[in-house]
């Protein structure tokens, strides 16, 4: 059994987030465009495994997972598989340096309008690629939920 509400809420709630991108990309937000954009790319790959019939596992960066099952996902997404995780795995590493900084690192003088445009940029593709599966793709995946140990 699968739950095609939660997986179609995570992207409804991931396109929605990319409104919030922008205003903080005119806002000069750079490390909160990171941020954020880990966040959209990440409800957006679990609305996607969910909606393959993957429980994903309860971490930030669900990579290894989506290459794990990539035979699970629409035809046409599977040959983006290893850039969508490799997408996940880079906003990862930036998840809470973005965010809290560290001692001898301040997120605001860290991160650059460019950082920015890439992780923007990934979490829109990201939904774009993913979104039109998951909405309105009832009846396409019929599998039960494969609960990941990852």
């Amino acid at each position: 059994m699968r739950n095609v509400e939660l997986a179609e809420d995570y992207l409804r709630r991931a396109k929605l987030r990319l409104k919030a991108l922008d205003v903080l990309f005119e806002g000069e937000g750079w490390p909160d465009v990171v941020r954020e954009s880990q966040e959209i790319l990440e409800l957006a790959l679990k609305g996607l495994l969910r909606w393959c019939g993957v429980d994903p596992p309860r971490v930030h960066d669900v990579s290894g997972v989506l290459l794990a099952e990539k035979d699970r996902l629409p035809a046409d997404l599977i040959g983006q598989a290893e850039a969508l995780a490799a997408a996940s795995r880079h906003l990862r590493r930036d998840r809470e340096l973005a965010f809290y900084g560290a001692e001898d690192l301040t997120p605001t003088g860290f991160y650059s309008k460019e950082d920015a445009e890439a992780a923007r940029a990934a979490a829109r593709r990201t939904v774009e690629a993913v979104y039109p599966h998951v909405i309105g793709g009832h009846g396409q995946h019929n599998q039960e939920v494969v609960t990941s140990r990852r």
